[in-house]
């Protein structure tokens, strides 16, 4: 790349591609999805790239782990088409959805935390003592049950719902987290890990690792921001009127 760069500053799809360890038809790629600005072409119909594309596809690869690949595709088209105001509300509302997970976390952690211990005594039980001890009616346990937050099993017998002790520990949790605001569609997938971990205690490793992600992804943001900021600050952006949507391999 520094030696095309030293003859006019040109570059070839392979150049770019090289840098990042890509192919060159994913850099040409790129160009027709308005990822980068469109390339100039020689009189022979060749692609030929600038700095300012290199830096285009450097701001995009930084954004993918910061915000996932479709919404750095959003990202880097709104900036390439003049739309700045669209770039960042895109960004401002990854950061408001991390911001969300985060207080999620938070809401599992506490309502964990807060966990009441399941008496064995009082550990296989039917919906209306249940429904009593958490203040509930026995129809809003049932749409708990519709939504698979809870799994009661049924009475050979009477056909009654019988809540075992891990139901009546989901049934908690849920509480908890519903007392925190989350909806049950939320609430399911959670309860979901719950089970397969083998119940509370496991879920320690899992947290540890979704706070890691979370982190990860924080770092993600700001190394992404300061790439297109680089990238807007050093070349403002043009419409892209005259960009090509040619994929040939040239």
């Amino acid at each position: 790349m520094r030696q095309n760069l030293q003859h006019g500053g040109r570059l070839r799809p392979v150049d770019l591609a090289r840098a990042h360890g890509l192919s060159a038809q994913a850099v040409r790629n790129y160009e027709a999805a308005g990822i980068l600005p469109g390339a100039d072409r020689t009189p022979h119909g060749y692609r030929t790239y600038t700095p300012r594309h290199a830096q285009a596809l450097r701001a995009f690869l930084a954004l993918v782990p910061a915000h996932g690949h479709q919404t750095a595709t959003s990202i880097m088209q709104a900036v390439n088409r003049g739309a700045i105001e669209d770039a960042l509300r895109l960004i401002d509302e990854s950061h408001a959805q991390l911001l969300a997970d985060r207080r999620t976390l938070r809401a599992v952690e506490v309502a964990l935390r807060d966990l009441e211990p399941v008496p064995p005594e009082r550990a296989d039980t039917f919906v209306g003592p249940l429904a009593r001890r958490l203040g509930l009616r026995p129809a809003t346990l049932r749409k708990w049950e519709r939504a698979g937050v809870v799994q009661p099993r049924r009475d050979a017998r009477t056909g009654y719902r019988v809540y075992r002790a891990a139901d009546v520990r989901d049934a908690l949790l849920a509480h908890q987290l519903r007392r925190g605001g989350y909806r049950l569609e939320q609430i399911a997938p959670l309860i979901a890990q719950v089970r397969s971990a083998g119940g509370v205690a496991p879920l320690e490793s899992m947290l540890k690792d979704w706070h890691a992600r979370l982190s990860a992804r924080s770092r993600a943001m700001l190394a992404g921001a300061a790439a297109l900021d680089a990238y807007l600050t050093g070349w403002p952006a043009p419409p892209r009127d005259g960009a090509t949507t040619d994929l040939s391999t040239r």
